[in-house]
């Protein structure tokens, strides 16, 4: 985990934003987010860019048990972070935006805290933002895409440890969507409308289901955005920073 916040602590405790990375569960580090934390450290906000074991290291869950983890670490050491645990903020993009999101959705699901630490601190999040993130992976193959989703060296197949057409249980088990009720916190989602990594209808399921049960959501579709262009433009990180002040502070 990279922290970073300004030279100058602020006389209240500060609210905090997680980065998770992306890397289709298979790759990054914690430095890609570093660039993207800066302005909210300038802001006021104690940012964390963390990193979680990869599918070659160990399948789900242990990816969101790390990001549990990471959490528990931070309202555990909030005094001397001056970060105020009750203001978490987590963002993330395509693997790292769907542990985002289920970072939201499994505030109480006690079988998926792992067993990393600080057991006695909550890892419930107060804000997500999900950037272009899978979801739902049985309907991923739903639209074209330039990658398969369901060939035995998938992703998401190399995540839950087989196919997701004969491992549908464990696929179930990691969609952020099956644990959303309604003390989920705010979600801002983004994602374009040519992704052909990860396609739209990710998003706009979790949008749907999220409206259903009567959760704050925006879903804002970023027009020619691909997989992850355009998603750092002045605008979109304007509407990223509106979201996270509004909920953080």
């Amino acid at each position: 985990m990279d922290i970073l916040h300004s030279k100058i602590l602020p006389e209240m405790p500060m609210p905090a934003l997680i980065w998770i990375h992306g890397g289709a569960w298979l790759e990054g580090n914690k430095e890609q987010g570093i660039e993207l934390l800066l302005p909210f450290a300038r802001q006021g906000y104690l940012c964390a860019s963390i990193e979680y074991r990869l599918s070659h290291e160990a399948i789900f869950p242990a990816q969101i048990e790390d990001c549990k983890c990471a959490v528990r670490f931070l309202r555990a050491h909030a005094k001397e972070l001056h970060l105020n645990r009750d203001r978490i903020g987590v963002w993330g993009q395509s693997a790292g935006g769907h542990l985002a999101a289920l970072l939201g959705t499994t505030g109480g699901v006690e079988e998926l805290e792992g067993e990393g630490g600080w057991e006695n601190f909550s890892s419930r999040v107060q804000a997500v933002c999900d950037w272009f993130a899978p979801t739902d992976f049985t309907r991923i193959n739903d639209f074209p895409r330039q990658i398969s989703h369901s060939a035995v060296d998938a992703p998401e197949a190399l995540l839950i440890g087989g196919t997701v057409a004969e491992n549908q249980e464990k696929a179930m088990r990691a969609n952020p969507i099956a644990y959303i009720n309604q003390d989920a916190p705010p979600f801002a989602i983004f994602h374009a409308d040519d992704d052909f990594i990860v396609p739209l209808n990710q998003s706009q399921l979790l949008f749907e289901a999220l409206q259903q049960a009567g959760v704050e959501v925006s879903l804002k579709i970023v027009k020619g955005g691909g997989h992850g262009k355009k998603f750092d433009s002045p605008l979109l990180l304007a509407q990223l920073e509106n979201f996270f002040h509004r909920h953080l502070y």
